[in-house]
């Protein structure tokens, strides 16, 4: 035994995963799948992850074809709901099932250990000796028959002898624990930026400029890859990915007369189109712009103080207000506006959107501190957005907390709003005017 040299690190070597493996017969390793699949499906995580990827599959066939929001957004009315539900279960079994708790725990632990054991036995397969990695994958296997155990006791002891075998032959090869915490912590975050960076952001509606479309409390997703991804730090967009923006998108920019502000709005022109405004009428290139009056006097919520101030949570600020409300075509994209005759407010003029811009404005059009009015600044001159300012396309809700809906009594009139979970920026056409509020 003193003699015994380490053993060479050879390209053919099985893992410590695979060793473990062959000495399973098929029905246990039938059922060592089995019950990781049922852990798996235990895991706080897993309901919020199997509704997040049926969001992103909702997602990819509403902007394929919108029409499409029709019939599946009351399935994933349905399919939002059992994914609550299963996450409340689960809490609830592990604070009033202490068997059923003990027995995941047991799994969790010899699940964790497993892992741990196998990524550093490959990684330093050449500094243990043979003995000493038979003894482990021995033990591995032994754990993994346990695993569907329905006793917890059993699990532990298996658990016992192979943290005893990593004590003895791996503890030592281990990095300390402040790094390896660290490095996860950095690779943890490297993907979470990279996912907000590139694909998609969330974004909270502070104000009513986009009512109807978007009320105070939404939340939206902004895609970020459509138009191409800005260099971190800078509004420069090397290249376009899918598509440059195009009439009738609504989305969320850097306001470039404020920088350290972002807005949402709706393109209404891009690079090379003339805008042409006269009182309530816009022309796009010399056409009208067809609108179609829904209702002369539209009825919506609106709010005295934005969500960002924590007094709402605690006060009523809500308030009840009206505007004419029509359905605007602009380049094929159907959707709401509000643009109330009695209240005017209106500029005309003509105008010619230069190239790498877009011209945007509120679809709630006497409300709105859009490109028709300096973006907000101050200025009388219209002002355009650059494409590198552009943060990416909003596409649907998937969080409304606002007037009304669940918890609104406890929240100042701020609730919990089921009705608009789903909804995208754009009408199928043949829709109904929204609900008045009651």
């Amino acid at each position: 035994m003193g003699n015994e040299t380490a053993a060479p690190k050879a390209p053919g070597l099985k893992s410590l995963a695979e060793s473990a493996k062959a000495s399973l017969s098929p029905p246990e390793l039938k059922a060592l799948a089995r019950v990781r699949w049922v852990e798996r499906c235990k895991s706080l995580w897993a309901p919020v992850t199997v509704l997040a990827l049926g969001f992103l599959v909702y997602l990819a066939i509403v902007e394929s074809s919108v029409c499409a929001y029709l019939p599946l957004q009351p399935v994933m009315k349905a399919f939002g709901l059992l994914c609550v539900l299963w996450w409340a279960a689960l809490v609830v079994l592990r604070y009033a099932w202490p068997k059923w708790e003990a027995l995941r725990l047991a799994r969790h632990e010899a699940e964790e250990l497993l892992s741990e054991v196998e990524a550093l036995a490959d990684k330093h397969r050449a500094a243990l000796k043979e003995h000493a990695f038979a003894e482990l994958v021995d033990r591995a296997a032994s754990l993994a028959r346990a695993l569907p155990a329905a006793a917890a006791p059993q699990l532990k002891e298996a658990t016992h002898k192979l943290s005893d075998s990593y004590e003895k032959h791996l503890a030592k090869l281990k990095q300390s624990g402040w790094l390896e915490t660290g490095s996860g912590l950095v690779k943890a975050l490297a993907i979470a930026l990279l996912v907000r960076t590139i694909f998609l952001e969330p974004f909270k509606i502070p104000s009513g400029s986009m009512l109807p479309t978007l009320e105070i409390g939404d939340q939206v997703f902004v895609n970020k890859f459509i138009y191409g991804v800005r260099l971190p730090f800078t509004n420069y967009v090397p290249f376009t990915i899918v598509r440059p923006p195009k009439r009738g998108d609504v989305i969320v920019f850097n306001n470039p007369v404020s920088p350290d502000k972002d807005y949402i709005k709706r393109v209404v022109g891009v690079g090379g189109d003339t805008l042409a405004f006269s009182g309530r009428e816009l022309r796009l290139n010399g056409a009208l712009v067809t609108t179609t009056l829904e209702a002369p006097q539209h009825t919506y919520w609106d709010q005295r103080y934005q969500l960002s101030q924590p007094r709402m949570w605690m006060t009523d600020d809500w308030f009840l207000s009206d505007s004419a409300l029509l359905k605007e075509q602009l380049n094929g994209v159907t959707h709401w506006i509000l643009n109330d005759p009695r209240r005017p407010r209106d500029r005309d003029g003509e105008v010619k959107v230069p190239e790498g811009s877009v011209f945007v404005m509120g679809d709630n059009r006497d409300n709105s501190e859009d490109s028709r009015f300096g973006l907000g600044g101050g200025s009388d001159d219209f002002e355009f957005v650059p494409h590198g300012h552009i943060k990416g396309k909003a596409t649907v809700i998937w969080l409304a907390l606002g007037r009304g809906g669940l918890l609104s009594g406890v929240f100042g009139g701020t609730g919990f709003r089921t009705d608009r979970l789903f909804q995208p920026m754009e009408l199928c056409g043949a829709e109904g005017a929204p609900p008045t509020p009651k």
